[in-house]
């Protein structure tokens, strides 16, 4: 008898010290969760996050950056990271203090083209996301892609954000000249990539403002991309986002490698994907320039 009430005395006491144990790291844990929480609800930093596309480094958008800083009303730092194969992170440049729309630059070591390697960027660009997130406490960011870096953004965004909707919005997502079926010129011919984009499509957050902008270097291409396969988006975003607005670039600058530095296109990213440039907001795209814009239709209405 003694020795059972020894033997429960002992197993209540083990039970109590196992509860604090477990308690202690859940209760640091909890208010650190409370405080990062607390951070970001509070963080003004609403980032530009941009991804080259296939054979281009974080350099890509380098002159980008410099004509958007000669033209906004308020300057913007820039940070590049590059993702190595094996996960791992290099940094170079800076996030200014203070600056709340900076631009990242996100590019990988593995930059080949191709839909397998396209699932691979993603993946290694949710690692980057994930820390950059983590380090920068931001709760929205605009999203920039040119050329393949359009389908990988597309595509984190239907197999990666829901990891972060609850904490983080993505705002707006601008594409330029991106490949959505690839080098197909017909549209009943759907690539394995547009169909299975188009599958997921439903993923895609209904909040979301989307612009798809094609290059005119004549009246098929921009020299390298099909029109009809950047037109292709229209069956991954139109009804499912916001808005879904198309723009077309012609003239000087137009073909597919100039498009990021093209004059028109500087000026769309002032005026549609940036927040603070109040004074490019209210400027005339130059240049020869035509756009289609498509709201979400409410099902609700007859």
């Amino acid at each position: 008898m003694f020795t059972n009430r020894r033997k429960n005395r002992a197993v209540i006491i083990g039970t109590f010290i196992f509860l604090i144990l477990i308690a202690i790291p859940t209760f640091f844990w909890m208010k650190n969760s409370n405080k990062d929480m607390a951070e970001r609800r509070k963080s003004q930093m609403s980032p530009v996050i941009m991804i080259p596309g296939s054979s281009a480094t974080t350099e890509r958008f380098n002159e980008l950056v410099n004509l958007l800083n000669k033209d906004t009303y308020k300057k913007h730092s820039l940070l590049k990271v590059q993702v190595k194969t094996d996960g791992t992170l290099k940094y170079t440049g800076r996030i200014n203090k203070n600056d709340n729309e900076p631009f990242i630059v996100v590019g990988f070591e593995n930059n080949h083209d191709g839909y397998s390697n396209i699932k691979k960027q993603a993946k290694w660009f949710d690692l980057a996301f994930d820390k950059l997130s983590e380090q920068y406490k931001f709760n929205n960011f605009k999203a920039f892609g040119h050329s393949n870096g359009g389908l990988i953004w597309t595509y984190w965004i239907e197999q990666y954000y829901s990891d972060y909707s609850s904490d983080i919005k993505i705002k707006k997502l601008m594409t330029v000249g991106t490949p959505f079926n690839f080098n197909e010129k017909n549209i009943n011919n759907k690539t394995e990539m547009l169909s299975n984009l188009i599958k997921y499509r439903k993923r895609i957050p209904t909040s979301l403002d989307v612009y798809s902008v094609s290059g005119g270097e004549n009246y098929e291409s921009d020299g390298l991309v099909p029109e009809s396969s950047v037109a292709a988006g229209k069956y991954i975003f139109q009804n499912q986002v916001k808005h879904y607005t198309t723009m077309t670039v012609t003239g000087a600058d137009a073909q597919h490698s100039s498009l990021p530095q093209n004059k028109q296109v500087v000026q769309l990213i002032e005026q549609y994907l940036l927040d603070s440039n109040k004074q490019g907001q209210n400027k005339n795209v130059p240049g020869d320039f035509k756009i289609k814009q498509f709201h979400k239709k409410n099902k609700d209405k007859k």
